[in-house]
């Protein structure tokens, strides 16, 4: 377990997907059994989440249409790429519980920063979709932009020397073990978010 108190940290780190925004994945595979005339059960058992092109995506390493196309292949489904846009994008469900009061409150005592794996076609619909929740981010540290993903080294490396301070003075917070495992690796404190509650408590142990 990372210790945490008062005066523990100069900044908080961010993962979007299931921290600050709520993902729910069945959308985009009702979306695109939909389109294809099926039933999500017909689609969702082939669908690989971490597959090669997937990982490839998220570092900007092959196009949207080209990961359209793996999953046209993947899936057994000849839906247009508009329609695979579609359901990826549907995938946002909101804010996370609580998060809304939590950053700004955060914001008042210390730098916040968010280290996402993602991919274009989900950062121009986030930008866009929940621009004033993000505002509370000094910066926005993208795999598909910065070419780096969690639970990578040289990903929690990068985003350090990026944010300007002490590895062992951040504190991170993720839904996914690995990453949670990656970034203590890398020294950084980190939080392992499995509901909601995770947040707020870390932030009461912080002081803030």
């Amino acid at each position: 377990m990372t210790s945490l108190s008062p005066g523990s940290a100069d900044a908080l780190l961010f993962d979007l997907g299931r921290v600050v925004l709520d993902i729910d994945f069945s959308k985009a595979i009702a979306c695109w059994a939909g389109h294809a005339g099926l039933e999500p059960e017909a689609i969702v058992t082939r669908y690989e989440r971490d597959s090669e092109a997937y990982r490839l995506h998220e570092v900007g390493r092959i196009s949207d249409e080209d990961y359209f196309q793996s999953l046209r292949s993947s899936l057994g489904i000849g839906i247009s790429d508009a329609q695979f846009l579609e359901g990826w994008n549907a995938i946002f469900a909101g804010e996370m519980p609580d998060i809304a009061e939590l950053l700004p409150r955060a914001a008042k005592q210390m730098p916040l920063y968010a280290f996402s794996n993602t991919n274009r076609p989900h950062v121009d619909h986030f930008s866009k979709e929940y621009a004033d929740l993000l505002g509370h981010f000094r910066a926005l540290y993208l795999s598909s932009s910065i070419g780096l993903r969690k639970p990578d080294a040289e990903a929690f490396d990068h985003v350090v020397t990026a944010m300007g301070v002490p590895a062992n003075r951040i504190v991170f917070f993720d839904d996914l073990a690995a990453n949670v495992e990656g970034a203590r690796a890398r020294g950084l404190k980190a939080v392992h978010v499995t509901s909601p509650r995770d947040v707020g408590m870390a932030l009461k142990a912080l002081g803030i």
